[in-house]
């Protein structure tokens, strides 16, 4: 009928209503009729590891209350995307997600479907705070972290066939970074265990060792490597040197000048993949040796010489070389689904690599131009402006 006004689909969890949230819809109903679709109790488990505080039916009589949804539904479906039914009967014309909530998978549902897909940055409305969930439930500004270069010589079944070093940046938790994603959210988490909103005044390698050794009890069966704990704990860019068998490094050098980081900055951009399935072993089907060991160290000294002389081709191409080294040595950080992803996008910049050891979680393009859709990150400093 002409004149008739659009629907717009929006999908989520939607736990402990906020702010932010009305924000978010507010601004999605100004496209059209507004269509939430809600994550169940058991997918939100599935997900993230644990239950809504706010059970599905009463999330669902929250939204639907608000004068801006025209219809509140529970999806039916599963994991990340788990709207299918809820997308094919309602048939919406714009599908909205907030920068967070943007992933490949979404956009490419709905393109093959005809549907316009919005990215919208998370504003709050005019003189309230910024907010997500995961502040509410921890109202914490612990960071997280993003290993660079060199990642899994922290482990000595990596660093026995080869010494060097892995780069870590800390995180500012600016937005609400997904769990499994190689951002460190579960040494952050047991963080959060130790001490609650921040991190404590002290030794930053000392506060360091603490969360480490919080982390890893004796009779740990798979020890999380320091790296995370470091990245964590430590500001600004840190090179963190690994001897044969060690599980700590030797030395660890910080670059937290304002100039440096500020370039890292504007030229890391972040973009969302799937979280990592519960069930997903990056240790099965391994292959390494003194070759990839020996390739990851030589790209993380040159990444953090390019990073000295702000050159952005080096940069670059270290930063793949030690992608293309992690994956030779852990084949399964790379599947089918996420290589597709990456085939999308790999020529936008100098270079790419998956956040974390681990893989999946977000896609770090370095590039000097910016990148649709994409995240850019807030560096820790020893101060904050």
């Amino acid at each position: 009928m002409l004149g008739e006004k659009k629907k717009v689909f929006v999908s989520g969890c939607f736990d402990l209503l906020h702010s932010g949230h009305i924000a978010f819809l507010e601004t999605a109903a100004t496209y059209g009729d507004l269509y939430v679709c809600i994550g169940s109790d058991t997918t939100v488990h599935d997900l993230k590891g644990r239950y809504p505080i706010i059970t599905q039916q009463e999330r669902r009589y929250m939204i639907q209350a608000l004068r801006c949804v025209t219809e509140c539904r529970i999806n039916k479906g599963s994991g990340i995307i788990d709207f299918e039914q809820e997308l094919n009967e309602i048939q919406p014309n714009i599908f909205v997600v907030n920068e967070d909530g943007n992933t490949p998978s979404k956009k490419a549902i709905c393109e093959a479907k005809g549907i316009e897909y919005f990215v919208l940055d998370r504003i709050p409305s005019e003189g309230l705070p910024v907010r997500s969930t995961t502040s509410l439930r921890t109202n914490s500004v612990i960071p997280f972290r993003i290993d660079l270069a060199g990642g899994w010589l922290d482990q000595p079944y990596v660093n026995s066939h080869h010494i060097g070093p892995v780069l870590t940046i800390s995180i500012e938790p600016t937005i609400e970074f997904n769990n499994r994603s190689g951002m460190s959210s579960s040494t952050r988490n047991k963080a959060i265990e130790l001490w609650k909103a921040q991190l404590p005044e002290g030794d930053p390698i000392l506060l360091s060792k603490i969360l480490f050794s919080y982390e890893n009890p004796p009779g740990t069966k798979h020890v999380a490597g320091s790296q995370d704990a470091i990245g964590i704990v430590i500001p600004g860019l840190n090179k963190l040197h690994y001897d044969k068998n060690s599980y700590w490094p030797t030395q660890i050098e910080t670059i937290d000048e304002d100039d440096i980081l500020n370039w890292l900055e504007a030229h890391l951009h972040l973009i969302p993949l799937d979280p990592r399935n519960s069930d997903y072993d990056v240790l099965a089907n391994t292959n390494i040796d003194e070759a990839g060991a020996k390739q990851l160290s030589i790209a993380a000294n040159g990444c953090w010489e390019a990073i000295q002389q702000k050159d952005l081709t080096a940069f670059g191409k270290y930063f793949l070389d030690s992608f293309h080294a992690q994956i030779h040595m852990f084949p399964n950080m790379l599947d089918p689904i996420t290589a597709g992803i990456i085939e999308k996008y790999k020529g936008k910049g100098q270079g790419y690599k998956l956040s974390g050891a681990g893989g999946g979680g977000y896609l770090i393009i370095v590039s000097e131009l910016p990148i649709e859709n994409s995240i850019q990150i807030k560096i820790r400093r020893r101060t904050l402006d």
